[in-house]
Formats: structure tokens, sequence, C-alpha cells
């Protein structure tokens, strides 16, 4: 074992993603790519798993900002992905 907790493996991705809503970017001024899903959801796991604020979760880590791990777990649950997984 000895993995980090917050690290999403393969087999449990396959269940999440399909669960996942997809989001369209704008065709024209599209902005920058968004965070991975699945980097964004191992952020998530990693705020709840250490207990730390949002804004503290660390960039080296290459999860994303805390608000944006924040805004997506916010978005998510308003879509229902946490029920349909349960």
């Amino acid at each position: 074992m000895g993995a980090s907790p917050w690290i999403v493996s393969d087999d449990l991705w396959e269940w999440i993603e399909p669960l996942l809503p997809k989001r369209e970017r704008r065709f024209r001024y599209p902005g920058r790519k968004p965070v991975p899903d699945r980097q964004v959801l191992c952020g998530i796991l990693f705020v709840l798993h250490t207990g730390i604020q949002w804004e503290h979760l660390p960039q080296e880590l290459g999860f994303g900002s805390g608000m944006t791990c924040w805004r997506r777990l916010r978005d998510w649950n308003e879509a229902g992905v946490w029920q349909q997984l349960h």
C-alpha cells in the first residue's frame, strides 16, 4: 500500500469520470485550459484528508489552486455527482 490516500487510482477514476459534467470551452476567447478533473479531484481529497484550508493548498502539488478545487467541488455537488457515485 503506502500510497497517498488523495491519489485517485485508475480503477476509481473509471467509476468517477463518467459522472462528472462536461464543460465546453468557448470557441472565441477560450481563456486558459482548465485543470484536468482528475488532478482537481486529488486536490479535493488532499484538502479533505489533511484538513488544511482551501487557500493553503500547495500549488507545488499540481492540483490547481484551492479556489479551483473548491469551485469544482461545488459544481460537482450541485450536479449530483456524489449521490450518483454513492
